[in-house]
């Protein structure tokens, strides 16, 4: 061997471990798998795949989407085209492919639409699982940034070159927006309490009993703040967490139950920014799902015990201060 192949054959040495932190890229290009049935949301998720920095494994139709899935490689990102897929095809599938993709630790994106919310919200909500309602090919380029931390990268020809460069573009507007909201929640989280115990009435001494909270006085509560919006752009006054968190006390205290996809209306902000919310707060242990007793497809939320707690305690303390719920 030559000195200069010695050399050539040191440069292709072991490297860095696939993912790894040795360098300033992934070691290695993320595999994806699409499951998708409609032509033009398949060609959708490749090209976010492909722009995201990812190399495509497969491309699987919804029919028999669980069992060909069990029979691919480990991947690492799971892109799920659930937008206008048929429903009983979804329903059979969903299921089995989320127990397949936590024991392969792939990171899911979903794209839906409003109507398959409740379907999809069934089977996969929280834990990771990032769903998208109608959107873009900017938005699963995101969201599969997020989930695998790749580089955006252009892999067209010389004809696409100017649209890939206005996708980057709001690529990297949207990957910025993230990253600061995400170290805004992070600085946040640090400062504040655990969560455990951190919901409740930090007085001490005696409390004399309060009347009921009635439901009326919650609905007026979320009415007042439906009637800013007629006077205020919208999504300048965004709140979805507590908004959903009223939505569910007044459902709780009327007796009725309530859907992913009502709750989603409930938080009064775009679709997939509502869903991303009732994952987190799900997470949180705020929200509970509940199977639908006479519809498996679908599950409703509700307060859990901590979140129940305090709620009632605000709206207790906001009575005896002589306010009204906010």
């Amino acid at each position: 061997m030559t000195s200069g192949e010695a050399a050539r054959a040191g440069e292709a040495g072991p490297g860095p471990a696939p993912w790894s932190d040795g360098g300033l890229a992934p070691a290695r290009e993320p595999r994806a798998l699409v499951v998708a049935s409609d032509l033009r949301n398949r060609l959708c998720a490749e090209e976010a795949v492909a722009c995201a920095g990812g190399r495509m494994t497969a491309a699987i139709d919804w029919n028999g989407a669980a069992a060909a899935i069990a029979g691919e490689a480990p991947v690492d990102w799971l892109v799920l085209e659930a937008e206008g897929a048929p429903l009983p095809l979804l329903d059979a599938a969903l299921p089995q492919i989320e127990a397949w993709a936590r024991r392969a630790k792939a990171r899911i994106v979903v794209a839906l639409d409003e109507a398959r919310i409740d379907l999809v919200a069934a089977a996969m909500l929280g834990g990771g699982v990032q769903l998208l309602c109608a959107p873009t090919v900017a938005d699963r380029v995101a969201a599969l940034a997020i989930a695998g931390g790749a580089e955006v990268r252009d892999r067209s020809d010389e004809s696409d070159r100017e649209r890939l460069l206005r996708l980057n573009q709001e690529v990297a507007r949207i990957a910025e927006t993230l990253t600061r909201l995400a170290a805004g929640d992070a600085a946040r989280e640090r400062e504040a309490p655990p969560l455990d115990g951190a919901v409740g009435d930090r007085r001490q001494g005696y409390r004399s009993a309060a009347p009921a909270i009635a439901a009326r006085d919650v609905r007026d509560a979320i009415r007042s703040r439906r009637l800013r919006d007629r006077f205020f752009a919208r999504g300048l006054l965004e709140d979805p967490a507590w908004d959903m968190l009223l939505d569910l006390f007044a459902a709780e205290l009327e007796g009725s139950a309530v859907s992913v996809s009502s709750l989603c209306i409930a938080a009064a902000v775009a679709p997939t920014t509502a869903l991303r919310w009732i994952a987190r707060l799900t997470d949180a242990g705020l929200f509970e799902r509940r199977p639908d007793a006479f519809d498996k497809r679908r599950v409703f939320m509700a307060l859990s015990e901590t979140a129940r707690q305090g709620m009632r305690g605000y709206c207790q303390a906001v009575r005896e201060a002589g306010l009204a719920i906010a």
